[in-house]
């Protein structure tokens, strides 16, 4: 019970600071940092721990499906070269420097100082994508973020499994080892595949009910559990189970359950990133209180070390990689379209969207009681995030303002181009339906398709959808007025309100009834 009376409390300030950061323009996840942070302070609270084993499978599935669902391979196959280069390369180089510093700094062993440098290795795009969706950046810029954070998570997991294996191999919290990787990866390649293929048979039993809903989450926490009793890659089991349902899901699914579905999953997704948050600055706590003055000052130092390469690696790579596609594009006039030499401005843009989130927390959860310096790796892992957060999360939108970067107008060009492809299909469906209900409905199609191909003003929402939704709303009026004066019952009420919600959804711009993260 005080388990569950103190995470009530901790949701309750989450909100309270959330709302601060919508006020103050600030991205929710560095909002949620300096909440660890103060919960840390504080001296009473509450000491909650959680399991080792079941940090990894609580936070990493939703994290990892939430992001790779919204990529496509073929969005990778598009943007691989810079993808390589942030994936490989700078996880690489970024937990190679950390494993140097803390054994040469902090004197810990090398599979434990490997383990250091893959928990902070990985972004996370949350809180880049917090501040970026406030401007009409490119949209290439947008997709490399998407698909380095779904990427990076994985080649950094996998690290850190082989890792903890090696330094604490009778309680390592992910199977496999580094031996196992050749086994462990295209086995979690295939078994995402299959698991993805029985999902997709599944559904349509349970469409239309709440049962789908939980379909939902016994697929995605039993896709990694199940991994991980098969001893292969429960991260690559899930990335690839989220892509394949991804791209075959839409056909099958009904509107009404996808609707419900984004909304649930959003929900969790931000639920966890809280929780992550706050336990870590309680778990910060209590190593703080653990410690004498002297040996916190050294700790705290040392993980400012860490901070500062966190940082350095990810902005000297990424001015290497920009000169190195440069001096590729002259050398090799005939070079594939992928190797696109960046603009500077985007460059200095992605190196400065390197904030650590609930990857990082959740890894550090994971390491066991016991497990060599766990203790520094935890209080690096917090000021990682906690730094990088505040550091170059607040510091983005000004960073952008100053490049004063080009609005990027394809997002609307699409849309429109989209758009009038759907109205043509829908009128060619209804040229040999006749009748006065035919004609109406042809001419609605018809004053749609007129302003979507209107390319030389593309726009998210229409005129058109901006009357539908003054009518709407018109008709909301109408409704409550009926309910108000008792000429309706109140099942007739929630049904037309239903109605009027769906309608209200078509005739939205994209992204107007997106869940918003505060």
């Amino acid at each position: 019970m005080a388990v569950f009376e103190s995470t009530l409390v901790l949701l309750a300030i989450a909100v309270v600071l959330l709302q601060l950061s919508r006020r103050l323009g600030a991205p929710y996840p560095s909002m949620l940092a300096l909440a660890g942070a103060c919960v840390a302070a504080l001296p009473f609270a509450p000491s909650i721990q959680i399991d080792p084993r079941l940090a990894l499978a609580l936070f990493i599935p939703p994290a990892l499906l939430d992001s790779a669902y919204d990529i496509a391979p073929r969005e990778l196959r598009r943007i691989w070269p810079p993808l390589a280069g942030l994936v490989l390369i700078a996880v690489v180089l970024t937990t190679a420097a950390v494993a140097w510093a803390a054994v040469a700094l902090r004197g810990l062993p090398l599979a434990a100082a490997i383990t250091l440098g893959a928990v902070v290795a990985p972004p996370d795009a949350a809180a880049a994508a917090a501040v970026l969706s406030q401007f009409r950046l490119p949209r290439r810029i947008l997709t490399i973020l998407q698909g380095e954070s779904l990427l990076n998570d994985a080649v950094a997991l996998l690290i850190f499994g082989a890792a903890v294996s090696a330094a604490a191999p009778m309680r390592a919290p992910v199977a496999g080892s580094a031996l196992l990787l050749a086994v462990a990866v295209p086995g979690g390649i295939l078994a995402g595949i299959v698991l993805a293929r029985i999902y997709l048979r599944v559904t349509p039993w349970v469409a239309g009910t709440l049962s789908a809903s939980i379909v939902q989450f016994v697929a995605t926490f039993g896709a990694w559990l199940l991994a991980e009793r098969l001893r292969i890659s429960p991260i690559m089991t899930v990335v690839v189970f989220a892509m394949t349902i991804a791209r075959d899901s839409p056909a099958l699914q009904r509107p009404g359950d996808r609707i419900h579905s984004h909304a649930i999953w959003e929900a969790v997704v931000f639920v966890l990133n809280v929780l992550a948050f706050l336990l870590m600055g309680l778990q910060a706590r209590g190593i703080v209180a653990r410690v004498d003055r002297d040996e916190l000052w050294r700790e705290l130092g040392f993980a400012g070390i860490v901070l500062a390469i966190v940082i350095l690696v990810r902005l000297v790579w990424s001015q290497l990689y920009a000169a190195l596609i440069r001096w590729m594009r002259r050398a090799f006039p005939g070079l594939s379209p992928s190797f696109r030499s960046p603009a500077k401005s985007a460059v200095i843009v992605i190196s400065w969207c390197g904030m650590r989130g609930l990857i990082t927390l959740a890894t550090a959860f994971a390491l066991p009681e016991g497990f060599p310096g766990r203790d520094v790796i935890v209080l690096s892992a917090f000021a990682v995030v906690l730094g990088t957060l505040v550091l170059q999360g607040l510091t983005l939108k000004p960073l952008i303002r100053w490049l004063k970067l080009e609005p990027d107008t394809s997002l609307e060009e699409e849309l429109s181009v989209a758009r009038a492809a759907m109205v043509d299909a829908a009128l060619a469906a209804l040229r040999d339906e006749t009748g006065p209900a035919a004609d109406i409905v042809r001419e609605e199609y018809a004053a749609q398709r007129r302003v979507a191909l209107d390319l030389a003003s593309p726009q998210g929402e229409t005129e058109h959808d901006r009357l539908r939704l003054k009518a709407i709303a018109a008709e909301r009026q109408a409704l409550a007025g009926c309910r108000r004066d008792g000429r309706i019952d109140e099942d007739v009420f929630h049904r037309l309100e239903e109605e009027l919600d769906f309608s209200e959804v078509d005739a939205g711009a994209p992204g107007d009834f997106e869940l918003l993260n505060t």
